[in-house]
């Protein structure tokens, strides 16, 4: 199963989902897109994740938001758990498109990133 944390009006993340679809997605596996703004991931599904991303927490978070700058956070000293609860509350927070598959996971910044969850190269 490939996940692909979407929001239908970035146009990296439609991009991200074309490529899956028209490239990257051979053997037809089932997708599933989450528009996560409309179904905001949990604390626990935003520290799976990150787990599966690998990196710096922050590589998740769009710190470009207004939101980011009025909920006072920074990249200095904000914790881990005040960027996932910023991120549940805000789900504009989380970086897209994220693409989920075999247990790891990819950010579509370029869309071509998400080519190493098919054992290719961009």
């Amino acid at each position: 199963m490939i996940t692909i944390y979407h929001n239908a009006r970035c146009s990296k993340s439609r991009s991200t989902c074309e490529l899956v679809s028209t490239t990257y997605n051979k053997a037809n596996e089932l997708v599933e897109v989450v528009e996560y703004l409309k179904t905001p991931l949990t604390v626990d599904q935003l520290k799976a994740l990150h787990a599966m991303l690998g990196g710096p927490l922050l590589d998740m978070v769009r710190t470009n938001e207004a939101e980011y700058s009025a909920l006072g956070l920074d990249a200095n000293s904000a914790t881990d758990n005040q960027l996932y609860e910023a991120i549940a509350s805000h789900p504009v927070l989380l970086q897209r498109p994220i693409v989920v598959r075999n247990g790891r996971a990819a950010i579509g910044r370029p869309p071509e990133n998400i080519a190493v969850l098919f054992d290719r190269v961009a």
